[in-house]
């Protein structure tokens, strides 16, 4: 660009785009108008103080009739911008005249006596379009340096309003700036700017813009050539709280506590890391436990009282086969529960609908309850046609978890009078399995932990504390339902027994 400009006429810095300011002499803060030229709806911008106000009128003038100014945008409300604002209100005397700012900043504009509406930018969604097409956007860069700051940028010229943005001091003015403009700019963003953080979050947003000359209200013009270097170097500038040595100094201190802290995480995530896996393997490995020591109790008895008989020679070929054929059935569970476990986290489990009532007699049969305890009773209100979608054997193991604690507190209780209800509902809504107990229900203070991994109530060699904790993650992680515990009172508000609710929702 020519260095020979002459600044005491509108210049013309794109079509229809003029510098409209006033070149102080010796005064290093030079402050900037523009104009935007469009019909009965131009725009004047950051028209400034009333030092520049006779000029700056005569250069629109020079240009256009100044009543065709619609727009006048403020981007910040510091009187070297805003303060010739109501005397240019006067001399423009249109009744559609509209103040473009943000929102944050129009309750600090009327304080001028400016008369006009307020076309406030964030109501907006942040740009003006005139009716003739022409559009500007706004990116608000709050506190650099006023709250309600913003930056305009016209996507046909390429052009960036900048505002306080990018703005210079210095006592020998360029209209162009050069390559070193940054020294120029330095000390100024360096007093202005609230801080470093706030000051890159606004060039963050600006260097995503597509951008051939940047327009700033102080200073000079920057082609699109310095433009990339001018913000790297800002970017890197202290500024605001950041030249405070005892701030930086306290910064820099919460900097280097905080990757302190941020390296001690990681290490102590990776042994956590480290610790729930071998968590998870004793979770596994306990729970298959649970689930073994029912139906290995079962064999070993059998196989005690085939082994007593035979040694008084009273076996008969059918007790042998029947025997050895409850054995099989056991030691069949006890395979499917091993293979179970092991595609327990898989992601392409294979699941189907089965019926509720076939799953309840398979896990009555490993259970073995009326077997194992004189006097308990089974009541099974089931219906056989109820089915539900998910792994078969999953279900079963949930059952036998449950009906595994009411056994184990029928021996320890040496109750002879036990009942057991096995409910099976359904609504529009849910399938419910309900197993009710007269054993005497579950403590107050144990009732909201007892599916919480490793509680048990029961000694150590007999209770994992994993049981119901595997059988609640069954039902409502892999299939997506509900279980929970609660206690039975009868009409003298006496506990009787405990009932856990199963509740599957309907498939459609």
């Amino acid at each position: 660009m020519p260095k020979n400009l002459n600044t005491s006429q509108a210049v013309l810095i794109a079509p229809n785009i003029y510098w409209v300011g006033m070149h102080l002499k010796n005064d290093p803060f030079q402050c900037h108008p523009y104009l935007i030229k469009n019909g009965d709806e131009s725009i004047l911008i950051d028209p400034g103080s009333m030092i520049e106000f006779s000029e700056t009128v005569r250069k629109v003038k020079s240009v256009m009739d100044i009543g065709s100014i619609k727009y006048i945008i403020l981007h910040h409300q510091d009187p070297d911008l805003a303060a010739a604002v109501p005397e240019i209100e006067k001399l423009i005397n249109r009744d559609d005249l509209q103040i473009v700012t943000h929102s944050r900043m129009s309750l600090l504009i009327k304080h001028y006596l400016v008369t006009s509406s307020y076309y406030e930018i964030d109501k907006q969604d942040n740009h003006l379009v005139t009716s003739n097409g022409f559009r500007l956007e706004f990116l608000t860069t709050p506190y650099c340096h006023s709250p309600g700051a913003f930056v305009s940028y016209d996507p046909n010229s390429k052009i960036l309003f900048s505002g306080d943005i990018f703005g210079g001091i210095d006592d020998s003015w360029d209209f162009y700036a050069d390559e070193s403009y940054f020294d120029k700019a330095k000390q100024f963003h360096q007093e202005y700017m609230p801080s470093k953080d706030i000051f890159n979050y606004a060039l963050g947003k600006i260097e995503k813009l597509d951008i051939d000359l940047i327009a700033p209200q102080h200073g000079s013009m920057i082609e699109k050539r310095y433009i990339g270097k001018l913000i790297k170097d800002m970017k890197s500038l202290d500024c605001g709280l950041y030249i405070e040595e005892k701030y930086n100094r306290e910064l820099m201190d919460t900097i280097d506590e905080l990757q302190k802290k941020e390296h001690a995480l990681k290490e102590r995530n990776l042994l956590l890391f480290e610790q729930s896996k071998r968590a998870e393997i004793g979770e596994m490995i306990g729970n298959i436990a649970h689930q073994w020591r029912q139906p290995l109790a079962i064999i070993n008895t059998s196989l005690a009282i085939l082994k007593e008989k035979n040694q008084v020679d009273m076996l008969t070929k059918d007790e042998i086969a029947d025997k050895l054929e409850k054995m099989e059935r056991r030691i069949t569970y006890l395979s499917e529960t091993i293979e179970d476990f092991m595609n327990y986290y898989s992601p392409d489990k294979e699941k189907s609908w089965f019926s509720v009532h076939t799953a309840v007699e398979k896990a009555l049969d490993i259970v073995n309850l009326e077997q194992n305890n004189r006097g308990v009773k089974i009541n099974l209100l089931l219906n056989s046609e109820y089915k539900i979608y998910g792994l078969i054997n999953e279900f079963v193991q949930v059952l036998v978890s449950i009906l595994s604690n009411a056994s184990d507190i029928i021996v320890t209780k040496k109750l002879s009078n036990a009942n057991i209800t096995i409910t099976l509902s359904r609504n529009t809504e849910f399938t419910a399995l309900c197993i009710a107990d007269n054993c005497g229900g579950i403590g107050d203070e144990n009732l909201s932990k007892i599916f919480d991994p490793y509680f048990t109530t029961k000694h150590k060699s007999i209770g994992t504390g994993l049981g119901l904790h595997i059988a609640k993650m069954i039902i409502e992680e892999n299939m997506g339902g509900s279980l929970r515990a609660k206690n039975i009172y009868d009409d003298n508000n006496k506990k009787i027994g405990a009932e856990f609710i199963i509740r599957i929702q309907n498939e459609n």
